[in-house]
Formats: structure tokens, C-alpha cells, sequence
């Protein structure tokens, strides 16, 4: 069954997502880019924001501390790879909850600044036997928002018992189409976002062994 959803906060009166995708056992699942959410040419960002490790980390411990303010309390953590990935593996040493892993690819061409059509795994890795009940969904950033919207929609579809799910992010552009429950940063100028690992995407194994030589 094919099912239009809304994103979590849309009030542009953009068009609604498609969900779900058409399924192929044992496959990933494929979002085409459609409507207002097509191709994305980053080149038209306002501005750029350069993040050092320092400031990562600050501000992950920002977002923790949010979330613990908040007094909301889950059982399990879903970190979106490849961003969420440090940011799920902090929350989950600091909360102490166990961390499930889904993949996600939506960028490409030069220098990862095209938004293409978004895939999800159809498998997770978790190390419990099942998904706890009340899940805090983690990612670096919310950028147009469908990539956390897509994956919040596909739990609740993959995972019935699921009674609570939220979602955070250590940066919120204003640009998204979606707001997530916690935020670090909220950003007017969606800038595009140097994080402190970016310069390994543009290094290969041969320049890292002569770097270290």
C-alpha cells in the first residue's frame, strides 16, 4: 500500500510525500526525488559554517543536555549513517541506551552537494534482540528534512510497537521541511555545513599513506 504522508512540520502547502516506496524483497528502498523535493544544487547556499572538533563535540553535549532537560526517557537510540553515526554513538554512552544503526544515502556528485534520490537499508543493525518501544531517532543535520522524515515514517511502518519515537539533530537549517523534536542549533542562513571529518571524503588511502610515511 502506497500511502501519502505529511511531513512532521509543513506549513507551505508544499506537496505531500509518497510513502511507502515500491518494495523488492530483500533490497534497499528507493525514494525518488519528486515535486517540490527535487534535485537540490547546494551552490545556492547564503553562506558556510566551518565546524572544528572542539565545536562537534560542544555541541553534541549541547543536544544531550537538551533532550535530558526535557525529561522525555527511551530505550533505544537509532543513529542515521553516515552523519548520525558519532552523534548516535555519544548519545548512547551518555544515556546509556543501546544504538541501532540505519544507512541512508541521498547526496552525490561533486563534493556530496547533489541531492539525489534517497535510499534507506531495508535491514538495521542492532545489537538487542528487538527494537525498544520508545526510540530517539539521531542525525547530524535536518537540510530539506526528507531524509529524517522518510526514516521516522519507515520505523513506524517497520516496527508497529513502537509507542514514542523523536528525533534530533545537532544542526536545523531554516530551510528544512521538517523540525525536529531536539535541536542544538537552529541556523537562518542554511549555510552549508564543513564538518571536521569532511576532509577525509577527498582523501584517498594512497595520500593518507604518504601523509604518514
Amino acid at each position: 500500500m502506497r500511502v501519502l504522508v505529511k511531513p512532521l512540520s509543513n506549513e507551505q502547502g508544499e506537496d505531500p510525500l509518497v510513502y511507502p516506496p515500491e518494495r523488492t524483497r530483500g533490497k534497499p528502498l528507493v525514494y525518488p526525488q519528486q515535486n517540490n523535493f527535487g534535485t537540490l544544487h547546494l551552490s545556492l547556499r547564503m553562506a558556510d559554517l566551518y565546524v572544528s572538533w572542539s565545536d562537534y563535540h560542544k555541541t553534541i553535549e549541547r543536544l544531550a543536555a537538551q533532550i535530558h532537560a526535557s525529561g522525555w526517557r527511551f530505550n533505544q537510540i537509532v543513529c542515521i549513517a553516515r552523519g548520525g553515526l558519532r552523534v548516535g554513538d555519544t548519545l548512547s554512552r551518555i544515556f546509556d541506551q543501546p544504538l541501532a544503526i540505519i544507512s541512508t544515502q541521498s547526496y552525490g556528485g561533486e563534493g556530496g552537494t547533489v541531492r539525489g534520490e534517497i535510499t534507506i537499508a531495508e535491514q538495521m543493525t542492532m545489537t538487542t534482540p528487538s527494537l525498544g518501544d520508545r526510540v530517539l531517532v539521531v542525525d547530524d543535520l535536518v537540510d530539506s528534512g526528507i531524509t529524517l522524515e522518510l526514516v521516522r515514517c519507515h520505523l513506524l511502518e517497520r516496527y508497529p510497537h513502537v509507542k514514542e519515537l523523536q528525533t534530533a539533530v545537532l544542526w536545523c537549517k531554516a530551510c528544512s521541511k521538517v523540525v525536529p523534536d531536539f535541536h542544538a542549533e537552529y541556523l537562518a542562513e542554511s549555510p552549508w555545513i564543513h564538518q571536521p571529518f569532511e576532509p577525509y571524503d577527498l582523501m584517498s588511502a594512497d595520500d593518507l599513506r604518504s601523509r604518514t610515511s
